[in-house]
């Protein structure tokens, strides 16, 4: 009778992790909006309207436009200038409801592959921010 026990509350609490993982449409819409308005500003070199997305942390880092779009165009060159961007999943940090990760695939001018990790964090007025973006270059040979 024990093990029936454990697995049913195993399925019970498995399926409440999976509930705090979902993203809901309106959240993964504004989230989509906010990582494609950053990269539009890339584009054109929009260094103030690009730092506006970022997050209060990422803000207090590079303190000004010019030194945070200096560090997009040298270490992220599939964001700075993307041929191509689609995005994948979305979904919760675990232990948090204000922290999502968007998964967005990318090439790159030079036609070099990639797969952006943001980190995305809810501020106290409901928006969304960039906090973060972990980019992972993808093989030749890979497809995304």
């Amino acid at each position: 009778m024990k093990p029936v026990v454990a697995l049913v509350v195993l399925f019970l609490l498995g399926g409440q992790a999976q509930r705090l993982q979902d993203v809901p449409p309106q959240d993964r819409a504004a989230i989509q909006a906010i990582i494609s308005a950053q990269i539009e500003a890339f584009k054109k070199d929009d260094a103030v309207r690009a730092f506006s997305f970022a997050s209060p942390g990422i803000r207090q880092v590079f303190q000004t436009p010019e030194r945070f779009i200096e560090m997009v165009r040298s270490g992220y060159a599939q964001i700075y200038r993307p041929l191509k961007v689609e995005f994948g999943p979305a979904s919760r940090s675990l232990g948090t409801l204000q922290q999502v990760r968007q998964v967005v695939n990318l090439v790159g001018l030079d036609g070099k592959k990639a797969v952006a990790y943001y980190l995305m964090e809810r501020q106290a007025d409901g928006s969304w921010k960039i906090a973060g973006v972990q980019l992972e270059l993808i093989p030749d040979d890979q497809t995304i």
